[in-house]
């Protein structure tokens, strides 16, 4: 009995360690800092959009994880075309952080990043 009690209470405290570890914090919240890029990867400009002569900016939700790498799931959050929204989230995921922290921890943290199409 003490056993399956100790196999349940250790499968709690994992579970509860490992949602705490998932949990994703908002710059600000609690104290937690920003994360830093290190690694900048500029989108790529479609023929296509050049063609159309499109410019202007996207903007995406991203999340920073505990690594200073970009989560898979980039959102677009202001759209400026599907060809070069796409190429956005294709940048974003390539960058690379110094990770946000919270108490002194690399935390996952929400950021939002714009990213410009000019025509030169």
């Amino acid at each position: 009995m003490r056993t399956i009690f100790t196999a349940v209470a250790l499968a709690a405290a994992l579970a509860v360690s490992a949602a705490a570890q998932s949990q994703t914090y908002k710059i600000g919240q609690d104290g937690v800092k920003a994360p830093v890029i290190i690694k900048e990867v500029k989108p790529q400009y479609t023929e296509s959009a050049k063609a159309r002569g499109v410019q202007g900016s996207v903007e995406v939700l991203a999340i920073v994880k505990s690594d200073g790498t970009v989560a898979d799931d980039v959102r677009v959050t202001k759209s400026l075309d599907p060809e070069l929204d796409e190429q956005a989230i294709i940048a974003t995921k390539q960058w690379r952080f110094r990770p946000g922290t919270k108490d002194g921890k690399p935390v996952d943290v929400e950021v939002n990043i714009e990213l410009t199409f000019t025509l030169r």
